[in-house]
């Protein structure tokens, strides 16, 4: 706690021992440095070329632009946030969401929200995953018979099915580090092949689409890519709670530092691949710009497999939170015991639950695979899930 006062009960803290946010609290700065560039920094930088040929150079850099000064704002306001009631953290979202609308009300404001963004960030790095780890085959072996996407998400999913089992934030510190390390580098891939190819022949940086329709369309689909980009605020708090605090070093002054650094690493990850990546295609960008690359093959191969291993610690990331408050509603409203086989029986059923919806309803995952690829029919969707994913209460 941050002061001398702890109003808890002996229940409560036996409790707060148990759950995935509040049992380990030793992380130091740089913890929350490499957590929050893993929960910022996904494969949507790849699609960030995309995004400014939708919205061309002026409107794109600027939109880019102010999406990270308003997003690292609003991070830094929920920092100080998590300490602001002497003797009391706010260790979680629905916490702090309770403080400001009242027991009831904040719950059900925050919760639904934070779901829609943890779970739904799960199941589209489920697929994810796969479709990258699909990549990576048909660049190490293009005369391949071609396997089903299902069955690399399956695989890609049965890594999860272990990593779920670790503890707590702490615990996950190495898969989150590896991940981190992991998005930077496809980044620097995506912007220094781009960079070697050279700006092609008969570039053209006008609007991708040339009626005002497809522009419209354009325009939504390019600021969804973008708000997905800077998503992570929905786990900032439960970051921030693996942190030791007192009345002399709070929490928040080696959380700040953590999440400048990572804002950083983002700017280096992102600015680069958007810029080089659009100048070197222009309007002819796909979606993902690995695929507008496409040679050399080995080097895209790589830039696959690191997006592979960065979504696997994203994917943990994300879930996290939501162990925590399935557990903590077993274990306060059900009156379950705190134990082992409780703790196996969430997570795994948890990941079963993101990987369902590609296997009992294909035309879902089509949806979700569709999410970022151009499809005019997801767009929408799309960016009403990009924008909750940005927005803080």
């Amino acid at each position: 706690m941050a002061s001398g006062c702890d109003s808890r009960t002996a229940e409560e803290k036996k409790l707060d021992e148990w759950l995935p946010v509040t049992s380990s609290r030793n992380a130091k700065w740089w913890y929350s440095a490499f957590h929050n560039v893993t929960a910022m920094v996904g494969a949507g930088v790849l699609s960030l070329p995309y995004a400014l040929s939708e919205l061309g150079w002026g409107f794109g850099i600027t939109v880019l632009s102010m999406s990270w000064v308003i997003t690292l704002y609003t991070l830094w306001q929920m920092v100080e946030m998590h300490e602001m009631v002497p003797g009391k953290r706010f260790d979680r979202y629905h916490e702090l969401g309770q403080h400001a609308f009242g027991e009831r009300l904040g719950l059900f404001i925050v919760v639904p929200q934070q779901l829609v963004v943890e779970v739904g960030t799960c199941i589209v790095y489920m697929v994810t995953g796969g479709k990258s780890l699909q990549k990576f085959h048909q660049s190490v072996c293009p005369d391949c018979k071609p396997i089903r996407t299902t069955y690399f998400i399956l695989i890609f999913s049965s890594v999860h099915f272990v990593l779920a089992h670790l503890p707590n934030f702490n615990s996950i510190s190495t898969v989150s580090l590896a991940a981190a390390v992991m998005s930077l580098s496809y980044s620097v891939i995506a912007w220094t092949a781009s960079l070697g190819k050279g700006t092609q022949e008969d570039v053209d940086y006008s609007l991708r689409s040339k009626d005002l329709v497809g522009q419209m369309f354009g325009m939504f689909t390019a600021l969804g890519d973008v708000a997905f980009a800077y998503a992570g605020h929905s786990v900032v708090l439960e970051i921030q709670a693996t942190i030791p605090s007192t009345p002399e070093k709070p929490s928040k002054g080696p959380m700040w530092l953590g999440v400048v650094v990572a804002y950083i690493i983002v700017a280096v990850c992102y600015f680069p691949v958007a810029v080089i990546g659009y100048h070197t295609f222009g309007n002819l960008v796909d979606d993902n710009i690995l695929i507008t690359l496409d040679h050399p093959r080995w080097l895209v191969a790589i830039a696959n497999m690191f997006v592979v291993f960065h979504v696997i610690g994203g994917y943990q990331i994300f879930s996290m939170p939501v162990y925590d408050m399935i557990e903590t509603f077993l274990v306060k409203s059900m009156k379950c015991k705190p134990s082992a086989t409780l703790r196996f029986t969430v997570r795994t059923s948890f990941v079963g639950k993101t990987l369902m919806p590609f296997l009992s309803c294909p035309k879902m995952g089509g949806l979700i695979i569709g999410l970022g690829q151009g499809d005019p029919n997801c767009f929408l969707f799309k960016y009403f899930v990009s924008s909750i994913c940005s927005k803080n209460i």
